[in-house]
C-alpha cells in the first residue's frame, strides 16, 4: 500500500497552515446535542481520520463542513478566512467536497453527466456531449482509472467501487482542496479497498486534505496521519497515529477497555439438523449452487465484488429466485419464488442496502420495527412474543436487544445515524421469530462496540438453534464469526473452507488461484502445487 505519511508529517513539521479549521462548533437537534464545542484543524496533504461510536457526531461535523448543516455556534475557517455555507453547492464551489456512504449519483445518467451535473459544457446554448465526455475522460485518466470506467457508461452499470471513483472524479472537477469521505470502504472487497487506498495516497500527495470517517481501525492506522476521536458530540482528542495503538483509540471512543472482537465459535457437536438445503440451484447469474445450513451454525460467505454473494442471498429469500434446482426446508421440498414465501418459511433477510431495501426512511422507528410482524399478521393488533404483550412493550424490547439508540420511537427513521439504521433493520427481523437468518453485511457502517454487540447477538441466535448465513466483505469478520466459509466466484460456490482458515486461503479461492473441488457431501479446497 502506498504511504503518504512521511511527506505530510514533514510538511506539517515545518509549519504549514491548515487548509480548514472548525472552531468551537456546536449543533443541536430536537432532544439531542449532536456537537458541543468541537475544534479540529485539517492540513493540506494530510489524511485525517475521524472516529467514534454511532451517534458520536462524526457525520454531523462533516455535514457542517460540507454545507449541508449550519452550526448553531462556532466558525468554519477556510485558507485563513471565515466562511459560512447555506447549501452544499456553496461549499463545493469553495473547494470542499463530500462523498457520502450512500452515493449522490443519478443511476440512469452517464458517468460524464454525473461528474458535470449542473455544469454541463454547452455550445451555442446546446449541450456539448463530446466536450463533456472529453473532460470526464481527462479526469478519469488523472485518477488512473480510464481503462476501468468509460465516461459514456451508465452509472447503474457500475460496481460500488466504480461509483465511488466517479464521486472522486466529480470532486476533482471542482478543484477540491478538502475531500470528505464517509465510510468509503464499507461495501468494498479487500482488492477494491487496496485500489481506493492507493488513490487516497495519490490525492494526498497532490496536497489535498482527506477527511476519512471509518469504523475499520485497520484502515485508519494504515492511512491516517492524525486521528480525531469524538464521543457523545464532544471532542475527546486529536492524536498522531504513530503515537497510539488501536486499543488506545477504542478506549477513547467507548470510555472503557474493549477486550474482544468476536464471540467463541460454535461446536459441530452442537449443530442440529439441516434446516435449509439447496441442490443445483441456478438462475440467470447463479450456477449449480449446492449448500446446507444446520441448526445452530453460522455459514459465512466470502468473495470479491460481483462474485454472487448478494445474488445468493436474494435467491434464497425469493427476491431473485432460483429458476432450477431444488429447495428443502427442514427436509421438505418447497419453492421460494417471492419474499413472502420465504417469510412464511421463517426465513429472515437483513439486506445490505438498508436505505433502499431495509427501512422506510420517512416512517417512524416504531413502524419500521413492526414491519415484518405486520406482514405476518395482516390484522395486526395484539402481539404476543416471548410473553411480552403488545407493540408498546415489543418495540423497546427489540430496540434494546440491538442497542438501537433514539430519544423517541416516533422519530422518523431517516434521522437515525447509519449505524442505528442498520440496527433498526436487525430489530425488524428479530420480531419475525425466524428460524433461518440471512445477514448481508450485518455490521456495515457500525462502530466497533456496536459491531461486537451485533456479533454477540448473531452468535446468541445460533445458541437458540437459529441457522445463520452471513455475507461480509470484511474478511476478519468472516473468519472470526464463521463455523464454515463458502467462497463465491463468478456466480458459483468456488469452495468451502473450515473455521479458522486464513485470509490468504480465502483470497486464493476467491481469485481462482487455488483449485477448489466442491460438492454438498464432500467439500475441500486444495491450493495448487
Amino acid at each position: 500500500m502506498a504511504d503518504p505519511k512521511p511527506q505530510s508529517e514533514s510538511r506539517n513539521a515545518v509549519g504549514s497552515s491548515p487548509v480548514m479549521e472548525v472552531t468551537h462548533i456546536t449543533k443541536r437537534f430536537p432532544g439531542v446535542m449532536a456537537l458541543k464545542d468541537v475544534s479540529v484543524m485539517f492540513f493540506p496533504g494530510e489524511v485525517h481520520a475521524v472516529v467514534g461510536e454511532n451517534g458520536a457526531g462524526k457525520s454531523t461535523l462533516m455535514k457542517i463542513m460540507a454545507g449541508a448543516y449550519t452550526p448553531d455556534a462556532g466558525e468554519l475557517i477556510l485558507n485563513g478566512n471565515r466562511v459560512s455555507f447555506s447549501h452544499p453547492q456553496e461549499a463545493q464551489l469553495k473547494g470542499i467536497s463530500i462523498i457520502y456512504q450512500e452515493f449522490n449519483l443519478l443511476p440512469e445518467r452517464t458517468v460524464a453527466h454525473n461528474i458535470f451535473l449542473g455544469r454541463e459544457p454547452a455550445r451555442f446554448g446546446v449541450l456539448d456531449v463530446r466536450e463533456m465526455n472529453r473532460r470526464a475522460e481527462e479526469l478519469l485518466r488523472e485518477l488512473g482509472v480510464e481503462k476501468l470506467i468509460s465516461p459514456t457508461a451508465q452509472v447503474s452499470s457500475l460496481s460500488v467501487a466504480e461509483q465511488q471513483l466517479v464521486e472522486i472524479a466529480k470532486a476533482i472537477s471542482f478543484d477540491s482542496k478538502v475531500l470528505i469521505m464517509d465510510e468509503p470502504t464499507a461495501s468494498l472487497t479487500s482488492v477494491e479497498v487496496k485500489m481506493l487506498t492507493d488513490l487516497i495516497a495519490k490525492l494526498s500527495a497532490r496536497n489535498m486534505a482527506i477527511v476519512f470517517i471509518s469504523h475499520r481501525l485497520i484502515e485508519v492506522f494504515d492511512l491516517a496521519h492524525r486521528i480525531t476521536i469524538l464521543k457523545d458530540g464532544e471532542l475527546v482528542d486529536t492524536v498522531h497515529t504513530k503515537d497510539v495503538t488501536p486499543e488506545k483509540i477504542v478506549h477513547m471512543m467507548v470510555g472503557r477497555e474493549f477486550d474482544h472482537y468476536f464471540p467463541p465459535l460454535g461446536s459441530s457437536q452442537d449443530f442440529g439438523e439441516v434446516v435449509l438445503r439447496i441442490k443445483d440451484g441456478s438462475n440467470d447469474y447463479l450456477k449449480n449452487i449446492n449448500l446446507e445450513i444446520r441448526k445452530g451454525e453460522i455459514v459465512g460467505v466470502a468473495g470479491l465484488q460481483g462474485s454472487g454473494r448478494t445474488e445468493l442471498a436474494e435467491a434464497l429469500f425469493g427476491a431473485v429466485p432460483f429458476k432450477s434446482g431444488s429447495v428443502e426446508v427442514y427436509g421438505k421440498m418447497t419453492t421460494i419464488k417471492t419474499p413472502p414465501d420465504a417469510i412464511k418459511l421463517k426465513i429472515g433477510f437483513v439486506t445490505e442496502d438498508r436505505k433502499a431495501e431495509g427501512i422506510l426512511p420517512k416512517q417512524p422507528i416504531r413502524d419500521n420495527i413492526l414491519l415484518t410482524v405486520r406482514s405476518l399478521q395482516p390484522l395486526f393488533g395484539y402481539i404476543l412474543k416471548d410473553g411480552i404483550p403488545g407493540s408498546k412493550k415489543l418495540v423497546p424490547t427489540l430496540a434494546k436487544q440491538v442497542d438501537l439508540r433514539s430519544a423517541s420511537f416516533d422519530r422518523q427513521a431517516q434521522y437515525l445515524s447509519g449505524g442505528n439504521q442498520q440496527k433498526l433493520v436487525l430489530s425488524k427481523w428479530l420480531a419475525s421469530n425466524a428460524d433461518i437468518f440471512i445477514f448481508d453485511e450485518p455490521t456495515r457502517g457500525i462502530d466497533v462496540e456496536a459491531k461486537a454487540g451485533i456479533h454477540d447477538m448473531i452468535r446468541g441466535l445460533t445458541k437458540n438453534g437459529i441457522a445463520v448465513l452471513m455475507i461480509s466483505s470484511e474478511l476478519p469478520e468472516v473468519l472470526g464469526m464463521s463455523d464454515r466459509i463458502l467462497v463465491m466466484r463468478d456466480g458459483k460456490i468456488a469452495g468451502e473452507l473450515p473455521a479458522k482458515s486464513t485470509e490468504a486461503e480465502v483470497m486464493l479461492t476467491a481469485t481462482g488461484h487455488g483449485s477448489a473441488n466442491y460438492s454438498s457431501e464432500n467439500v475441500k479446497v486444495e491450493e495448487e502445487a
